[in-house]
């Protein structure tokens, strides 16, 4: 459910963007009685919904070709985040709560597995992050040959 809503609210800002960018040009046309309506193509709408930015343009930079194994990198690096995050958890976070689920409930071991946890959670944070935002985002970028990546700006 947590990921439908991320995908609902990346939908919405990306619509939001889309309108507020061609509405005006629209309405400023109509106003001035211009015999051509700037309305942006399908194919233009669809490479925004998938390209790796919130800014609708009708033309972005793009790349002259593809760079499969940079994009291949890409991915290798996606599964060795997820793979390490999960030998964290499954090494440092779990081990914390199995011992506690034997022993009865107190407040003091209820902290020491709370604070025996911070580290790894952060750890497994960050490699969410660069997997998603680094190289999930920087693959896609590549495959659909688009040159704009300021993702950190």
């Amino acid at each position: 459910t947590d990921s439908l809503l991320v995908l609902q609210v990346r939908l919405v800002m990306k619509a939001h963007s889309f309108i507020r960018e061609n509405v005006p040009r629209v309405l400023s046309s109509v106003k001035d009685k211009s015999s051509t309506v700037p309305i942006p193509r399908i194919s233009q709408y669809l490479y925004f919904l998938f390209a790796p930015t919130l800014i609708y343009r009708d033309n972005y930079p793009r790349n002259p070709t593809i760079r499969w194994g940079y994009v291949a990198t890409k991915f290798a690096q996606v599964l060795g985040s997820l793979f390490y995050a999960y030998y964290i958890f499954v090494r440092l976070c779990i081990p914390q709560f199995r011992n506690s689920s034997q022993e009865t409930f107190n407040l003091r071991g209820l902290v020491l597995c709370i604070f025996n946890s911070i580290l790894p959670g952060v750890l497994i944070l960050f490699l969410v992050f660069f997997a998603f935002l680094h190289c999930w985002l920087n693959a896609f970028a590549e495959m659909l040959r688009f040159a704009d990546r300021m993702f950190y700006k």
